[in-house]
């Protein structure tokens, strides 16, 4: 007689364990906690994150797959505490009177050909009390922050017109790009990855939130900054499950053949 292969079957998540592993973790809002998965058991795969009494979690490991929401109560201080960071955050901000949209200036049109970055894609603005290219902030559909770059010789070359924290953002995909200014954010944006500006070779925990929900940063400082470079890569593998390093020969703005060549193959998982 013969016996009947025997096919193991697919595993299927038990979602009751997961939502009470979940539910244990005690997320306050704004919190993102990056753990073990509860399902595959992938390393540091595994991240939840309350946003407003919306629970999201996700594991990034590819064979895994696992992920949901759910909503959940809030307490008064969450309450309290996700309106004094957020909306009452945006609603403080706003931009100077002459800060108005660019218009076709004509020295934004030169900037912006001399970068090869799209004016109107990006949303760009224009300082006119200081000649100045304004890069909005935007997160979530509304503008927090904004930064502008003199287009003349006036000091200082980067001007803050907040103080939110946030990173400038520029751009789509599953691998986060680490640079310093908006100009180079907005090159790296032009391609499959989403360039993330920090402003500057130092991480704020609002940097490390927002890069918490990509599977993958490349950190990408100017060549002289390698020291930073290394540094913040340490810092950010606590939030980020692949981070990687690029040692670049040039600033990503000024497109060098080989260091965009380098930064492609992250995208083809080649790194």
């Amino acid at each position: 007689m013969v016996k009947a292969l025997q096919v193991p079957q697919r595993k299927v998540y038990n979602m009751y364990n997961i939502y009470n592993t979940i539910n244990d973790l005690d997320i306050r809002n704004g919190e993102t906690k990056r753990m073990n998965c509860p399902s595959c058991k992938g390393y540091k795969t595994f991240t939840v994150t309350n946003n407003m009494g919306n629970l999201v979690w996700n594991c990034y490991k590819a064979s895994c797959g696992l992920k949901g929401g759910q909503r959940v109560h809030l307490s008064v201080d969450d309450i309290r505490g996700g309106f004094d960071v957020t909306e009452k955050s945006a609603a403080a901000f706003e931009l100077p009177p002459y800060v108005v949209k660019s218009l076709e200036h004509r020295h934004i049109q030169m900037f912006c050909a001399q970068w090869g970055i799209d004016e109107n894609e990006l949303g760009l603005l224009y300082d006119v009390k200081e000649d100045r290219l304004v890069f909005p902030v935007i997160h979530d559909g509304v503008m927090h922050d904004a930064t502008g770059r003199s287009l003349t010789k006036r000091l200082p070359k980067w001007k803050r017109y907040g103080n939110s924290g946030l990173p400038y953002v520029s751009g789509r995909g599953n691998v986060a790009v680490v640079v310093e200014d908006c100009v180079s954010a907005a090159v790296v944006g032009c391609g499959s990855f989403v360039g993330v500006a920090v402003l500057g070779t130092s991480l704020a925990d609002a940097h490390k939130r927002y890069l918490a929900q990509f599977s993958t940063a490349v950190i990408a400082l100017d060549p002289d900054a390698l020291p930073k470079t290394l540094a913040m890569a340490k810092e950010l593998r606590g939030y980020v499950d692949n981070v990687q390093v690029l040692r670049l020969t040039d600033d990503l703005k000024y497109r060098n053949t080989t260091d965009m060549t380098n930064l492609a193959k992250f995208a083809k998982g080649e790194k």
